[in-house]
Order: structure tokens, then sequence, then C-alpha cells
């Protein structure tokens, strides 16, 4: 087939964690809206823990847009041994995917002619095959603006000390931020001996070398941020990507696996009587509830990521409010639940 005459495409290479796959397919999905003539072709590589199913997501998502299509790559499995926090984890995997990626990238472009490439920020180590393929590279950033200001300065804030942030008592401050405890920074890279921290401060680095990074935010939300970024604050020994701010990404209408439970708890329960953000005392004010519970920041080397709810709460607490309340683990449909 001849390049004037094949279709164009947009290749997308979420991570597996469920919030970040959801949101880059809903990416997919609004691309689409602008651009209904484009081929959409994701990506997807198995996680090296329980990341959250998104099977029926993926099949509801398959038969409702057909213009989105899913390639599996081959799974990569890990040493046994491997005892390690879970963003390293998924890092390596990504990594060690990356020939399965370039094989991907090739085999789609002998009947498409690839417009952009858009990975998840913990894909970085795929902007390499990207630029070898001559093909646009982009970042998708799931979380919002002031986290990526964050991230775009973490080399900044690399350099300007040789300490871990769990060992600097201080508060840091980062262009279009407030004063950040070094203390609030995440368990990945508190301590600069992490392999974890040596990944996230690699994929800084790679933002100045991309076409562009997608956030999932908007403007108005983000203003102080999203002007530091701009105004090249972040990064301030290279050029800055242009960012563009598509947010908020969610579903509207899709549901992930492990949903129903939820959801008809939630219907036997009298309208409007139960409140979904809960801060304690629940059990001497009767108040009905629906609580989300995730594993707390933690050094532990454990691979397992869903909480032990027994270990979590106080004993008998699940016992004492099964009639009144749900206690869900990692994650809930949010967009479903209603007001």
């Amino acid at each position: 087939m001849e390049s004037s005459a094949m279709d164009d495409a947009v290749v997308m290479f979420p991570s597996p964690a469920i919030g970040h796959f959801i949101s880059m397919v809903e990416l997919g999905k609004l691309i689409l809206t602008f651009q209904p003539s484009l081929s959409i072709h994701i990506l997807i590589v198995s996680a090296p823990y329980s990341a959250g199913s998104t099977a029926s997501y993926i099949a509801n998502v398959a038969a409702t847009t057909p213009s989105i299509s899913f390639h599996r790559l081959p799974t990569i499995t890990l040493p046994s041994s491997t005892n390690t926090h879970y963003e390293t984890l998924i890092f390596e995997v990504l990594r060690l995917s990356n020939p399965h990626v370039h094989q991907a990238l090739l085999s789609i472009s002998k009947t498409y002619k690839i417009k952009a490439f858009i990975m998840d920020f913990f894909c970085f180590f795929s902007l390499s095959i990207a630029s070898q393929l001559n093909i646009p590279g982009y970042f998708f950033f799931t979380s919002g603006a002031g986290c990526l200001a964050a991230s775009m300065y973490f080399p900044t804030l690399h350099q300007t000390t040789t300490k871990s942030f769990k060992d600097m008592n201080t508060f840091l401050n980062l262009p279009g931020l407030p004063p950040i405890s070094s203390f609030n920074f995440s368990s990945a890279v508190s301590d600069r001996n992490n392999k974890a921290y040596e990944y996230f401060l690699d994929m800084a680095y790679c933002f100045p070398k991309s076409a562009g990074v997608i956030v999932n935010t908007f403007a108005l939300l983000e203003a102080r941020a999203l002007k530091a970024i701009s105004d090249g604050l972040c990064i301030p020994d290279s050029a800055t990507p242009p960012v563009y701010c598509t947010g908020p990404l969610i579903v509207t209408n899709n549901q992930t696996d492990g949903d129903t439970d939820c959801l008809n708890w939630l219907e036997s329960q009298p309208s409007q009587s139960v409140i979904f953000l809960c801060f304690g005392g629940l059990e001497r004010s009767g108040q009905r509830f629906l609580w989300v519970v995730r594993n707390p920041p933690s050094d532990s080397q454990s691979l397992d990521i869903s909480p032990d709810l027994n270990s979590l709460l106080p004993d008998g607490f699940l016992d004492r409010t099964k009639e009144k309340g749900l206690v869900v683990k990692s994650w809930a449909p949010q967009v479903a639940v209603p007001p």
C-alpha cells in the first residue's frame, strides 16, 4: 500500500494501572470527536501486580467505538526474587516492553500513517523509539498541572541538594505551586536511593525531548501552575514543550469490573442517605457511608497494593458498620455514584 493511500492513525501507550489506562482510552475517544476519520490503536501491557481489571471496559469500548482497537503486547515476567515498590515494578515492565512496542509500531505503520505516538509518562522509555521512527512523541500526564509542574522541576530539585526529601524536614518552593513540605512527596521519590526515584528523574529529563505534553486538567482550574510551565520556570535549563489541557477526562457511561457490588449496595440504601467521603466518628453518628480505602504511604517492600482492611481499620469496625456502611478497596466508580 502506498503511503499516500494510508489512513491516519494515533498510537497510544498507557500504563496498565486502571486510572492511567482508562484516562488514556478516554483521551482517544476525545480525539475522535475532533478527528473522527482517525484510527486509534491502544497498546496494552500486563501489570506485574493487581492493577484493577479493565476487561469489561475494554470489551465495551471495542464494541461501541470501532475506530479504537487494542493490541496486547507479550507479557513481561519479572524475576520472582523481585521485591520492591510497585512504581519500580511498573517502570521495569514498561522498560522491558520496549522491543515489543517497537515491533507494534512497525506493524501498525505497514497499514497506517502514524501521526502521533502518545505515551503515559510512566512509558517514557518508548520516546526514543518514536524518535527513531520519526513519529512525533507526546506524553500524557494523567494528574493535574500542579503535579506536572513539580515533575518538570524535579531535576532542578535533584541538582540543588544531596539529601532525600524524607530527610529534609523543610518546605520547598516550586514554580507555580504553594510551598510543599518535603514530607508530602510521594514515597516513590522520597528516598533518592530508590530505583523509582531514578526512573522518575529520567522521565522528567525526557519532557523537553517530546513534541508536547497533554495534561488532564483545564486552564481556569490551574492557571498559576500552567503559567509557570509556559513561562519556562519549571524547566529552566532546557526548552519547555507545548502543554495541551484536555481535562477532565472521565468515564460517563462505561463501568469497569467490580463496580456491580458497590452500585447495587448504593441502590439498596434510602435516597440521599449516604456520604461518599468520611473522616471518622461514623460508628457513633450512625451516618450511612461509602468509604474507599487505599494503602497509606509506606516504606514496605510488599508487592501487594490491595489494602488489608483488617489491619487498617479498628478491630471489629467492619462487623459493627456492615448494616450502614460499605468499605471498598482502592477503587470505586465515582462518576456512577449518584449525588
